[in-house]
Protein backbone atom coordinates (compact mmCIF):
# COMPACT_ATOMS: atom_id res chain seq x y z
CA UNK A 1 0.00 0.00 0.00
CA UNK A 2 1.23 3.51 -0.77
CA UNK A 3 0.35 7.20 -0.50
CA UNK A 4 1.29 10.04 -2.88
CA UNK A 5 0.83 13.79 -2.40
CA UNK A 6 1.47 17.06 -4.23
CA UNK A 7 2.22 20.12 -2.08
CA UNK A 8 3.20 23.73 -2.71
CA UNK A 9 4.89 26.44 -0.68
CA UNK A 10 7.22 28.81 -2.54
CA UNK A 11 8.22 25.81 -4.68
CA UNK A 12 6.19 22.78 -5.69
CA UNK A 13 6.82 19.31 -4.24
CA UNK A 14 5.71 15.81 -5.18
CA UNK A 15 6.39 12.52 -3.44
CA UNK A 16 5.09 9.31 -1.98
CA UNK A 17 5.53 6.43 0.40
CA UNK A 18 6.21 2.97 -0.97
CA UNK A 19 4.73 0.40 1.39
CA UNK A 20 5.73 -3.18 0.65
CA UNK A 21 6.87 -6.33 2.40
CA UNK A 22 10.21 -6.41 0.55
CA UNK A 23 12.60 -4.07 -1.22
CA UNK A 24 13.72 -4.57 -4.80
CA UNK A 25 16.94 -2.62 -4.19
CA UNK A 26 15.40 0.61 -5.41
CA UNK A 27 17.65 3.35 -6.70
CA UNK A 28 17.30 7.02 -7.51
CA UNK A 29 17.39 6.96 -11.31
CA UNK A 30 18.24 9.83 -13.65
CA UNK A 31 17.36 9.27 -17.31
CA UNK A 32 19.05 11.84 -19.59
CA UNK A 33 17.45 13.37 -22.64
CA UNK A 34 19.05 11.07 -25.20
CA UNK A 35 18.41 7.70 -23.58
CA UNK A 36 16.52 5.58 -26.12
CA UNK A 37 13.04 4.80 -24.81
CA UNK A 38 11.91 1.96 -27.09
CA UNK A 39 8.32 0.95 -26.40
CA UNK A 40 6.40 -2.21 -27.30
CA UNK A 41 3.88 -0.59 -29.64
CA UNK A 42 4.09 3.21 -29.77
CA UNK A 43 6.92 5.00 -31.52
CA UNK A 44 10.19 5.31 -29.56
CA UNK A 45 11.49 8.46 -27.92
CA UNK A 46 15.11 9.04 -28.89
CA UNK A 47 15.06 12.58 -27.50
CA UNK A 48 12.86 13.58 -24.58
CA UNK A 49 12.78 15.45 -21.28
CA UNK A 50 15.21 14.29 -18.60
CA UNK A 51 13.62 12.38 -15.71
CA UNK A 52 14.54 11.77 -12.07
CA UNK A 53 12.78 9.42 -9.69
CA UNK A 54 12.82 6.17 -7.75
CA UNK A 55 12.79 2.76 -9.36
CA UNK A 56 14.87 -0.13 -10.59
CA UNK A 57 16.63 -0.92 -13.86
CA UNK A 58 16.15 -4.19 -15.72
CA UNK A 59 18.34 -4.87 -18.75
CA UNK A 60 19.27 -1.18 -18.63
CA UNK A 61 15.62 -0.06 -18.79
CA UNK A 62 14.41 2.29 -16.01
CA UNK A 63 11.23 1.08 -14.27
CA UNK A 64 10.02 4.10 -12.32
CA UNK A 65 7.75 3.96 -9.26
CA UNK A 66 7.53 7.75 -9.13
CA UNK A 67 9.32 10.40 -11.15
CA UNK A 68 9.55 14.06 -12.15
CA UNK A 69 10.80 15.48 -15.43
CA UNK A 70 12.97 18.55 -15.95
CA UNK A 71 9.89 20.68 -16.72
CA UNK A 72 8.26 19.97 -13.35
CA UNK A 73 5.66 17.35 -14.33
CA UNK A 74 5.44 14.47 -11.85
CA UNK A 75 3.82 11.05 -11.85
CA UNK A 76 3.50 8.09 -9.48
CA UNK A 77 1.96 4.64 -9.86
CA UNK A 78 0.18 3.11 -6.84
CA UNK A 79 -1.27 -0.37 -6.46
CA UNK A 80 -4.89 -0.70 -7.56
CA UNK A 81 -5.83 -4.38 -7.21
CA UNK A 82 -9.39 -5.68 -7.64
CA UNK A 83 -10.39 -2.58 -9.64
CA UNK A 84 -7.87 -2.25 -12.50
CA UNK A 85 -8.95 -3.54 -15.89
CA UNK A 86 -6.23 -3.36 -18.54
CA UNK A 87 -7.40 -3.92 -22.11
CA UNK A 88 -5.70 -5.95 -24.87
CA UNK A 89 -3.95 -4.13 -27.69
CA UNK A 90 -6.46 -2.09 -29.68
CA UNK A 91 -6.12 -1.01 -33.29
CA UNK A 92 -5.96 2.75 -33.74
CA UNK A 93 -4.96 3.40 -30.12
CA UNK A 94 -1.67 4.41 -28.52
CA UNK A 95 -1.00 1.08 -26.80
CA UNK A 96 1.30 1.67 -23.84
CA UNK A 97 2.28 -1.00 -21.31
CA UNK A 98 1.98 -0.19 -17.61
CA UNK A 99 5.75 -0.08 -17.08
CA UNK A 100 6.11 2.32 -20.04
CA UNK A 101 3.47 4.82 -19.00
CA UNK A 102 5.56 7.04 -16.70
CA UNK A 103 8.45 7.62 -19.16
CA UNK A 104 6.05 7.87 -22.11
CA UNK A 105 4.19 10.75 -20.45
CA UNK A 106 7.07 12.47 -18.64
CA UNK A 107 9.28 12.18 -21.69
CA UNK A 108 6.87 14.28 -23.79
CA UNK A 109 4.74 16.50 -21.55
CA UNK A 110 5.48 19.69 -19.63
CA UNK A 111 2.11 20.09 -17.90
CA UNK A 112 -0.92 18.15 -16.74
CA UNK A 113 -2.95 19.64 -19.58
CA UNK A 114 -0.45 18.30 -22.12
CA UNK A 115 -0.63 14.90 -20.39
CA UNK A 116 -4.44 14.90 -20.63
CA UNK A 117 -4.21 15.66 -24.36
CA UNK A 118 -1.66 12.87 -24.86
CA UNK A 119 -3.87 10.43 -22.96
CA UNK A 120 -6.92 11.05 -25.17
CA UNK A 121 -6.01 8.12 -27.44
CA UNK A 122 -4.16 5.89 -24.97
CA UNK A 123 -4.86 2.24 -24.20
CA UNK A 124 -2.91 0.93 -21.20
CA UNK A 125 -2.09 -2.74 -21.72
CA UNK A 126 -1.35 -5.30 -19.05
CA UNK A 127 1.71 -6.59 -20.83
CA UNK A 128 4.44 -8.01 -18.57
CA UNK A 129 7.91 -6.53 -18.65
CA UNK A 130 9.26 -10.06 -18.31
CA UNK A 131 8.41 -13.38 -16.66
CA UNK A 132 10.14 -12.17 -13.51
CA UNK A 133 8.31 -8.83 -13.56
CA UNK A 134 4.61 -9.25 -14.41
CA UNK A 135 2.37 -6.24 -14.91
CA UNK A 136 1.42 -4.52 -11.67
CA UNK A 137 -2.20 -3.44 -11.03
CA UNK A 138 -1.80 0.34 -10.83
CA UNK A 139 -3.49 3.69 -11.01
CA UNK A 140 -1.56 6.95 -11.28
CA UNK A 141 -1.42 10.51 -10.02
CA UNK A 142 -0.03 13.15 -12.39
CA UNK A 143 0.75 16.63 -11.06
CA UNK A 144 2.26 19.98 -11.90
CA UNK A 145 2.24 23.20 -9.88
CA UNK A 146 -1.30 24.08 -10.96
CA UNK A 147 -3.19 20.81 -11.06
CA UNK A 148 -3.34 17.11 -10.18
CA UNK A 149 -5.26 14.34 -11.91
CA UNK A 150 -5.84 10.65 -11.27
CA UNK A 151 -5.69 8.12 -14.11
CA UNK A 152 -7.47 4.78 -13.76
CA UNK A 153 -8.03 1.84 -16.10
CA UNK A 154 -11.50 0.53 -15.26
CA UNK A 155 -13.91 -1.94 -16.80
CA UNK A 156 -15.67 0.92 -18.58
CA UNK A 157 -12.37 2.23 -19.96
CA UNK A 158 -9.77 4.88 -19.19
CA UNK A 159 -10.96 7.41 -16.61
CA UNK A 160 -9.24 10.72 -15.82
CA UNK A 161 -10.37 12.58 -12.69
CA UNK A 162 -9.50 16.02 -11.40
CA UNK A 163 -7.76 15.50 -8.07
CA UNK A 164 -8.49 18.61 -5.97
CA UNK A 165 -6.87 17.24 -2.80
CA UNK A 166 -3.60 16.26 -4.48
CA UNK A 167 -3.58 12.89 -2.72
CA UNK A 168 -3.73 9.30 -3.93
CA UNK A 169 -3.63 5.99 -2.07
CA UNK A 170 -4.68 2.52 -3.27
CA UNK A 171 -7.95 0.72 -3.96
CA UNK A 172 -10.87 1.42 -4.09
CA UNK A 173 -11.44 3.81 -6.99
CA UNK A 174 -10.65 7.50 -6.72
CA UNK A 175 -14.33 8.43 -6.99
CA UNK A 176 -15.08 6.28 -3.95
CA UNK A 177 -12.16 7.78 -2.01
CA UNK A 178 -13.38 11.30 -2.69
CA UNK A 179 -16.98 10.46 -1.80
CA UNK A 180 -15.81 8.92 1.47
CA UNK A 181 -14.46 12.33 2.56
CA UNK A 182 -18.09 13.39 3.05
CA UNK A 183 -18.17 11.13 6.11
CA UNK A 184 -15.52 13.34 7.73
CA UNK A 185 -17.02 16.74 6.97
CA UNK A 186 -16.91 17.73 10.64
CA UNK A 187 -13.15 17.20 11.09
CA UNK A 188 -11.42 20.45 11.95
CA UNK A 189 -8.13 21.75 13.34
CA UNK A 190 -10.21 24.10 15.51
CA UNK A 191 -11.57 23.54 19.01
CA UNK A 192 -14.96 21.81 18.62
CA UNK A 193 -18.26 23.22 19.83
CA UNK A 194 -21.03 21.24 21.49
CA UNK A 195 -23.35 19.98 18.75
CA UNK A 196 -24.47 16.97 20.75
CA UNK A 197 -27.31 18.70 22.62
CA UNK A 198 -28.13 22.12 24.04
CA UNK A 199 -29.61 20.39 27.09
CA UNK A 200 -26.26 19.36 28.58
CA UNK A 201 -22.91 21.04 28.94
CA UNK A 202 -20.05 19.30 27.19
CA UNK A 203 -16.50 20.64 27.21
CA UNK A 204 -13.24 19.90 25.45
CA UNK A 205 -10.62 18.36 27.73
CA UNK A 206 -7.69 18.15 25.29
CA UNK A 207 -6.14 19.84 22.29
CA UNK A 208 -6.90 18.24 18.93
CA UNK A 209 -10.46 17.18 19.65
CA UNK A 210 -11.66 18.84 16.44
CA UNK A 211 -10.16 15.83 14.64
CA UNK A 212 -12.00 13.24 16.74
CA UNK A 213 -13.28 10.55 14.39
CA UNK A 214 -10.39 10.73 11.96
CA UNK A 215 -9.51 7.09 11.13
CA UNK A 216 -6.21 5.86 12.47
CA UNK A 217 -5.91 2.46 10.79
CA UNK A 218 -3.61 1.65 7.86
CA UNK A 219 -6.23 0.85 5.20
CA UNK A 220 -6.04 2.83 1.98
CA UNK A 221 -9.36 4.65 2.57
CA UNK A 222 -8.28 5.71 6.05
CA UNK A 223 -4.87 6.83 4.81
CA UNK A 224 -6.57 8.88 2.08
CA UNK A 225 -8.64 10.70 4.72
CA UNK A 226 -5.68 11.23 7.03
CA UNK A 227 -3.28 12.40 4.32
CA UNK A 228 -5.90 14.75 2.84
CA UNK A 229 -6.78 16.29 6.22
CA UNK A 230 -3.12 16.68 7.20
CA UNK A 231 -2.06 18.15 3.86
CA UNK A 232 -5.00 20.52 3.38
CA UNK A 233 -4.61 21.91 6.91
CA UNK A 234 -0.82 22.08 6.79
CA UNK A 235 0.88 25.35 7.77
CA UNK A 236 4.43 25.78 6.52
CA UNK A 237 7.10 28.38 5.88
CA UNK A 238 8.54 28.89 2.41
CA UNK A 239 12.21 27.97 2.87
CA UNK A 240 13.49 24.75 1.37
CA UNK A 241 14.26 23.18 4.73
CA UNK A 242 10.84 24.09 6.16
CA UNK A 243 9.08 22.82 3.04
CA UNK A 244 10.75 19.43 2.77
CA UNK A 245 10.52 18.92 6.52
CA UNK A 246 6.77 19.60 6.45
CA UNK A 247 6.33 17.37 3.40
CA UNK A 248 7.89 14.43 5.22
CA UNK A 249 5.77 15.20 8.29
CA UNK A 250 2.60 15.07 6.16
CA UNK A 251 3.54 11.67 4.77
CA UNK A 252 4.51 10.65 8.29
CA UNK A 253 0.79 10.65 9.10
CA UNK A 254 0.41 7.50 6.96
CA UNK A 255 3.75 5.83 7.75
CA UNK A 256 3.61 2.04 8.16
CA UNK A 257 5.72 0.49 10.90
CA UNK A 258 7.14 -3.00 10.46
CA UNK A 259 4.88 -5.54 12.16
CA UNK A 260 1.55 -3.69 11.96
CA UNK A 261 0.38 -5.10 8.60
CA UNK A 262 0.92 -8.85 8.47
CA UNK A 263 0.76 -10.48 5.04
CA UNK A 264 2.10 -13.97 5.72
CA UNK A 265 3.66 -15.79 8.65
CA UNK A 266 6.96 -13.93 8.42
CA UNK A 267 6.07 -11.06 6.05
CA UNK A 268 4.98 -7.59 7.09
CA UNK A 269 4.30 -4.53 4.99
CA UNK A 270 6.26 -1.40 5.91
CA UNK A 271 7.20 1.96 4.42
CA UNK A 272 10.25 1.00 2.36
CA UNK A 273 10.98 4.60 1.40
CA UNK A 274 9.46 8.08 1.50
CA UNK A 275 10.24 10.59 -1.24
CA UNK A 276 9.86 14.32 -1.78
CA UNK A 277 10.93 15.97 -5.02
CA UNK A 278 11.30 19.73 -5.39
CA UNK A 279 10.01 19.73 -8.95
CA UNK A 280 11.03 23.35 -9.58
CA UNK A 281 14.69 22.71 -8.71
CA UNK A 282 14.89 19.05 -9.72
CA UNK A 283 16.06 17.85 -6.29
CA UNK A 284 14.89 14.38 -5.25
CA UNK A 285 14.88 13.87 -1.47
CA UNK A 286 14.24 10.53 0.21
CA UNK A 287 14.32 8.59 3.47
CA UNK A 288 14.40 4.80 3.81
CA UNK A 289 12.87 2.66 6.54
CA UNK A 290 16.20 2.19 8.31
CA UNK A 291 17.59 5.67 7.65
CA UNK A 292 15.68 8.71 8.92
CA UNK A 293 18.21 11.17 7.55
CA UNK A 294 16.99 13.05 4.45
CA UNK A 295 19.24 12.38 1.44
CA UNK A 296 19.17 14.26 -1.85
CA UNK A 297 20.05 13.69 -5.52
CA UNK A 298 20.09 16.67 -7.91
CA UNK A 299 18.86 16.25 -11.47
CA UNK A 300 20.64 19.29 -12.88
CA UNK A 301 24.03 18.25 -11.48
CA UNK A 302 24.13 15.50 -14.13
CA UNK A 303 24.98 15.62 -17.80
CA UNK A 304 21.42 15.56 -19.10
CA UNK A 305 22.51 15.35 -22.72
CA UNK A 306 23.86 11.83 -22.24
CA UNK A 307 22.39 8.44 -23.09
CA UNK A 308 23.04 6.32 -19.99
CA UNK A 309 20.73 6.01 -16.98
CA UNK A 310 22.51 7.09 -13.78
CA UNK A 311 21.70 5.11 -10.63
CA UNK A 312 22.23 6.17 -7.02
CA UNK A 313 22.03 3.52 -4.32
CA UNK A 314 19.90 4.43 -1.33
CA UNK A 315 21.72 5.26 1.89
CA UNK A 316 20.79 2.68 4.53
CA UNK A 317 21.54 2.54 8.26
CA UNK A 318 20.70 5.33 10.68
CA UNK A 319 22.94 8.39 10.44
CA UNK A 320 23.03 9.61 14.03
CA UNK A 321 24.59 12.94 14.96
CA UNK A 322 26.26 12.78 18.38
CA UNK A 323 26.29 16.10 20.23
CA UNK A 324 28.70 15.19 23.04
Amino acid sequence: MCTAIAYSTKDHYFGRTLDMEISYNERVLITPRRYDFVFRYVKPLYEHYAIIGMGITMKGYPLYYDATNEKGLSMAGLRFPEFVDYKPVQRGKDNVATFELIPWILGQCQTVEEAIELLENVNVTGEDFSEEFPAAPLHWMISDREKSITLECLKEGIQIYDNPVGVLTNSPSFEMQMFNLNNYIRLSPEKPTNCFSDKIQLNTYSYGMGALGMPGDLSSMSRFVRASFTKLNSVCGETESESISQFFHILGSVYQQNGCVRLNEDEYEKTVYTSCCNVDKGIYYYKSYDNSQICAVKLFNENLSGQRVECYKLVHGEQIYCQN
